[in-house]
């Protein structure tokens, strides 16, 4: 119930209660979340470098959000 009552709040207030909750973790959980999203960047860079993965302009990017935005 608690979940399906913050998803209906706006977006807004979703990333401030998202903010609140994640400042609400011990500094431990915090610690493991934030080497997790290294982990991650460093990944993607690493995928970036050899070519891996196809990077794509602000404008491509930009368009396929609103994109998937219209056809909500």
């Amino acid at each position: 119930k608690v979940f399906d009552d913050a998803l209906a709040l706006p977006e807004r207030d979703r990333l401030e209660l998202a903010e609140a909750l994640f400042d609400s973790l011990s500094a431990e959980d915090q610690a493991k979340i934030d080497e997790a999203w290294r982990t991650e960047i460093l990944r993607r860079m690493e995928q970036v470098r050899n070519g891996e993965v196809q990077l794509e302009s602000w404008e491509e990017v930009r368009q396929a959000g609103r994109d998937a935005l219209a056809q909500r």
